[in-house]
């Protein structure tokens, strides 16, 4: 048995006894997200334009992480409207900054790597770099997502006479504790698949301005501030999808 195959038996057990049967479909669901990450590789590579390929996975990859994750209800709903809200928002972002840093394809640190290999791959580097950073956001907007609109729900299902102040201030105040831990979720995830990296210009002596202009390093905190950017506007729209859907109930 491989080291994966053993890690992947481990993950499967904790989750079956942390969440039983619904352990089983979240698990179930990481699989099938895996897939589509594989197939959006595949569509890419085959020329197929990477934001249409991007948009219907991204939209897939939600409702699974959503829906198969957690409980359905009004809340998964709100969680859903909320992060493809958010999703839109966030690539009218991604897609300027990535043409304006100009960091996809490899740095000087690949170079010994890809001596003698092919980079005519027929997919421009750039559309692969704004692909694989709309993706790398799905999964924390889909978590805060969840949180906020999961606490506002059970609020208002407890409490049907509560103000919309009352939501508003409740959900800021969730929201706040959710923007410290996915901020530090995002920062050590950064730290710990850079940490090579790290080493690398400390031994070699890398100045400050080198370290800011590395390609690999500044792709990868891209990514990461944009997934911050994206928990941030998480929290008052999911808020404001939350009154929305009070105002329509109220009103039927």
């Amino acid at each position: 048995m491989s080291t994966i195959s053993a890690l992947v038996l481990v993950l499967l057990g904790a989750m079956l006894l942390a969440g039983g049967k619904q352990g089983l479909v979240s698990f179930l669901g990481l699989l099938f997200n895996f897939a589509v990450v594989f197939l959006s590789v595949v569509l890419i590579s085959w020329g197929i334009p990477y934001l249409i390929v991007t948009l219907c996975n991204a939209v897939i990859i939600l409702v699974v992480s959503i829906y198969f994750g957690n409980q359905q209800g009004r809340n998964a709903d709100i969680a859903f409207l909320t992060s493809i809200i958010v999703v839109g928002l966030v690539i009218l972002l991604i897609i300027p900054i990535e043409h304006w840093a100009q960091v996809q394809g490899f740095g000087v640190e690949n170079t010994e790597d890809l001596e003698g290999l092919s980079l005519q791959l027929g997919v421009r580097f750039l559309d692969v770099s704004c692909a694989m950073t709309i993706l790398s956001c799905l999964g924390a907007v889909a978590e805060a997502a969840v949180a906020v609109a999961t606490g506002l729900v059970e609020l208002e299902d407890h409490d049907a006479t509560i103000s919309e102040q009352q939501l508003i201030r409740t959900g800021m105040r969730v929201g706040q504790e959710i923007v410290g831990t996915a901020f530090n979720t995002l920062f050590f995830g950064f730290y710990g698949e850079l940490l090579g990296l790290f080493i690398w210009f400390a031994r070699l002596h890398y100045t400050l301005g080198m370290i800011i202009n590395d390609k690999i390093f500044v792709a990868e905190l891209i990514m990461t501030i944009i997934s911050a950017i994206g928990v941030i506007l998480t929290i008052p729209i999911t808020i404001g999808v939350v009154l929305y859907h009070k105002r329509h109930r109220v009103k039927g």
